[in-house]
């Protein structure tokens, strides 16, 4: 395993939850970057610019003692159009809407950063979606479980009951491609 202390630039229970159950050892640190201008980046690209953002926020808020800080972010994909967080409930019905009956892609990035050394990366994921609904959509957002999702579902939660099969990366639709990270990891 590793052995070095890392510092998770997320507020995000689902990689906290993945980083524990691996047996990492890490404490968090929530990133305030600016998130903004990555609305036209290709779905890869978006996601490794913004995690690369979040780490270098925090690395400049945190001393550099050694540690690693392990940025992530998530971001769905349908068509080419990136689907973040809903705005609101209208919002969330209209991104489930879109995904009911097609598959998309789920997007990770991620940015590992240790002293001068840096590694950025991204893993995607195909999610297919069974058709929806408008009464199942209405009453999933009524769990409010959508609100601060990508694509406005959590695969982990009651939208699993949404999704007909996955290829690739189950971690990665939670938000922490774990496998592709801690391969990352080794190299440092």
């Amino acid at each position: 395993m590793i052995n070095k202390h890392i510092i998770l630039a997320s507020a995000s229970p689902r990689r906290r939850e993945i980083l524990e159950s691996f047996g990492f050892d890490f404490e968090t640190c929530s990133s305030h970057a600016d998130e903004s201008g990555v609305e036209k980046y290709a779905p890869q690209d978006a996601v490794t610019e913004l995690a690369l953002r979040k780490a270098l926020w925090v690395k400049e808020r945190h001393p550099d003692d050694g540690n690693i800080i392990l940025a992530a972010d998530t971001l769905v994909a349908l068509n080419g159009e990136l689907l973040g967080k809903p705005a609101d409930e209208a919002d969330a019905f209209r991104m489930l809407k879109a995904l009911s009956g097609t598959n998309h892609q789920v997007y990770t990035g991620y940015a590992i950063l240790q002293g001068e050394k840096q590694i950025c990366g991204y893993e995607c994921t195909e999610v297919y979606f069974r058709p929806l609904e408008d009464e199942e959509i209405h009453a999933y957002i009524a769990t409010k479980e959508p609100m601060d999702k990508a694509g406005a579902y959590g695969i982990q939660e009651k939208a699993g009951i949404f999704v007909r099969r996955i290829e690739g990366d189950y971690l990665n639709v939670l938000g922490l491609p774990i496998c592709k990270i801690y391969e990352e990891l080794k190299r440092l």
